[in-house]
């Protein structure tokens, strides 16, 4: 059974789901996207890699992890989804020392925050993007098995979201926004921060 390389599309807040987060990865060569609920601390984490330039007061989890494996000369291959049962993810880090490779069962959130660290490139299997798999067509969700009611209003929140993150700080100003990032990182939200920073950086292009 053949790998399907992914890539991170975004994270979203879930409205149905009292402090979770959607991680929406995508296929590099297809068009379906893969949502995962993950929990608040695993999206932050997730955040903070994607953008570069937050940088936490102190090393977060999986940065220590990244330190551990630089420092024994551990090289982080990939990341494979593997399977879903009951709703739940399950993945592993594909590592390599000395010549020999080894499997770690991992959760998914931290094996995709470790994975944007070390720069390795994400899979999972053809079954996995079937049964959980999403395909947008003219702004629809689309997969073989039908949707819930409780999927579709996630799902339908997912995507809004994901395209409008910043609109709910268009009304503050540049003043406000940066101080609300300042406080942001502070707090280590760095989900929060990222926004704050994308709005600032769209402001600053016009």
């Amino acid at each position: 059974m053949g790998l399907i390389q992914l890539n991170i599309h975004g994270i979203s807040t879930s409205q149905s789901r009292s402090g979770a987060y959607v991680l929406v990865l995508n296929e590099i060569s297809g068009k379906r996207s893969l949502p995962i609920v993950i929990g608040a601390p695993e999206a932050q984490s997730i955040a903070i890699a994607i953008d570069e330039e937050l940088i936490p007061p102190r090393p977060l989890t999986h940065d220590l992890f990244k330190s551990l494996a630089d420092t024994f000369l551990i090289q982080i291959k990939q990341v494979i989804i593997h399977k879903l049962i009951d709703g739940i993810f399950y993945s592993s880090l594909i590592c390599e020392r000395d010549k020999v490779e080894e499997i770690i069962d991992a959760r998914t959130s931290d094996a995709i925050a470790i994975a944007i660290r070390v720069n390795a490139p994400i899979f999972t299997y053809e079954n996995i993007l079937d049964k959980a798999g999403i395909e947008i067509q003219n702004d629809s969700f689309v997969r073989e098995e039908p949707l819930t009611d409780e999927d579709t209003e996630m799902l339908e929140e997912m995507f809004m979201e994901l395209e409008n993150l910043t609109a709910p700080y268009e009304q503050l100003s540049t003043e406000e926004l940066q101080k609300q990032l300042d406080e942001a990182v502070e707090n280590e939200d760095y989900e929060l921060a990222a926004r704050l920073r994308d709005e600032l950086e769209k402001r600053s292009k016009k």
